[in-house]
């Protein structure tokens, strides 16, 4: 079963969505994500078949940014 998770994040810009990139591609049952830069929360949407909430806020940590389920 698929869920849309959403995250309020301080990646604001294509280059730290590039950052983010290999760390939230390890993350095993994402389908997909994006991050809406545009959005005054900086939201990371994530398509997730299986991945928990705590592995893809690690997986932000993990690279410096902040992250928080909304």
């Amino acid at each position: 079963m698929t869920q849309e998770l959403k995250f309020k994040t301080s990646i604001n810009c294509n280059n730290c969505v590039a950052k983010i990139k290999p760390s939230i591609e390890k993350v095993q049952g994402i389908e997909n994500w994006k991050v809406d830069t545009d959005n005054p929360d900086k939201i990371l949407t994530v398509k997730s078949s299986g991945a928990t909430v705590q592995q893809i806020i690690d997986a932000v940590e993990m690279v410096g940014f902040d992250i928080e389920q909304v």
